[in-house]
């Protein structure tokens, strides 16, 4: 007798994706209120998602077998609009707030390649992982983590030459959460990981005492500028800390409930501070909620992953979770103080185009993976 299959589709996704959609308009337009926005972003954003969608249902049309084999084409693509961005003039990519990340030569509208960069990574990564030879030895281990290597530094090099530290660090997330996965022994991980500590640990001292140093290594002054800000918001309300403290401001007198007649000003609250407008207007329950949807998607993600019977599928659930995760925890931490701001947006929540379409793709790689997760009714 032949196995008889049903498709186990998720049909949480959706529903989580209508939230989201729901949530993303309501912020958006208290947004507008709140900071007396000329342009009509709601709108923008409604065409954005619809846009979105129908890049889901074109993802949903390439099963697994075919996405790997456009892996190296879509990693070479990502790499040459990243190249060709960082040597373009100025007419065709305008720097944006000091970072030159976006296609501008469309009045009205931009593009930032790098959110492509972030997708052909996860899929790239999980390739790499699932097709690596039995990790029998120390140098098969050193050898898989030298792939991986390559394959992530590349594209952070030329995205820091925009500079983005924001998305070089999603890069890295993407990077740490599948190597955690792929087997490496913790031999070589925990070394690893404690160097980039260390590392980390001698960055943040010479940022604080040595600020000089590090602005030889190319890093720009309002980049240092956010993280003394981040430590000391109060200092530098009028200035680089502006940000952070009208974003502090919104959210402490939300309080529980929420307030309908703030004055508070939160600059760029249609995109980077979205959360505080929602923490303003719907204090600590509207924030919870959020919070709470994002961990139902998270959590039907992890759920697909452990299900489904391909390696290369689990491990792409396991990149796209990880993206998702850093992008909410980096940009919720940052509207509240807890991390430095560093111009994440708010998946699928704050406005923006090329983050819809980056975040659209990676939920299109889950909900056809999901679609074509086959649950046996019967064994032959």
């Amino acid at each position: 007798m032949e196995d008889k299959k049903q498709s186990n589709f998720d049909y949480n996704f959706i529903l989580t994706l209508i939230l989201f959609f729901l949530v993303s308009c309501i912020a958006i337009y208290n947004a507008q209120i709140l900071g007396d926005l000329k342009e009509n972003f709601l709108l923008k954003q409604i065409v954005w998602y619809i846009i979105g969608v129908l890049i889901i249902l074109f993802v949903m049309f390439f099963d697994m077998e075919q996405i790997q084999k456009l892996r190296w084409y879509l990693y070479s693509f990502s790499l040459f609009l990243l190249v060709v961005l960082v040597i373009s003039p100025e007419s065709i990519a305008r720097p944006i707030n000091g970072a030159k990340s976006w296609f501008t030569f469309i009045p009205g509208v931009s593009f930032q390649p790098s959110e492509i960069a972030k997708i052909a990574l996860i899929i790239v990564l999980s390739y790499i992982i699932s097709t690596a030879n039995h990790l029998t030895s120390i140098r098969a281990h050193l050898i898989l983590l030298g792939k991986m290597t390559v394959v992530t530094i590349i594209p952070i090099l030329l995205i820091m030459q925009q500079p983005d530290l924001g998305t070089s660090l999603v890069l890295i997330s993407i990077f740490t959460g599948l190597v955690l996965v792929s087997g490496i022994s913790w031999k070589i991980i925990l070394p690893v990981f404690l160097s980039i500590v260390i590392v980390g640990g001698g960055l943040i001292y010479l940022i604080l005492y040595q600020p000089d140093l590090i602005k030889a290594l190319g890093v720009k002054e309002y980049q240092l500028g956010r993280i003394y800000a981040w430590l000391d918001p109060e200092t530098y309300k009028l200035g680089e800390g502006y940000h952070l403290y009208q974003s502090l401001l919104g959210v402490g007198s939300g309080q529980l409930s929420g307030v309908q007649n703030t004055v508070i000003h939160i600059p760029e609250s249609q995109t980077d501070f979205i959360f505080s407008v929602i923490a303003n207007r719907y204090g600590f329950y509207g924030a919870a909620a959020v919070i709470c949807i994002y961990f139902i998607l998270i959590y039907r993600i992890i759920k697909l992953s452990i299900d489904v019977k391909d390696q290369f599928s689990s491990l792409v659930c396991i990149g796209v979770i990880t993206m998702i995760t850093f992008h909410a925890f980096q940009n919720i931490g940052m509207t509240i103080g807890l991390l430095p701001i560093t111009g994440i947006p708010l998946p699928f929540i704050s406005y923006g185009g090329s983050a819809m379409i980056g975040n659209m793709l990676a939920l299109g790689l889950v909900m056809s993976i999901s679609f074509r997760n086959k649950k046996y009714l019967f064994d032959s």
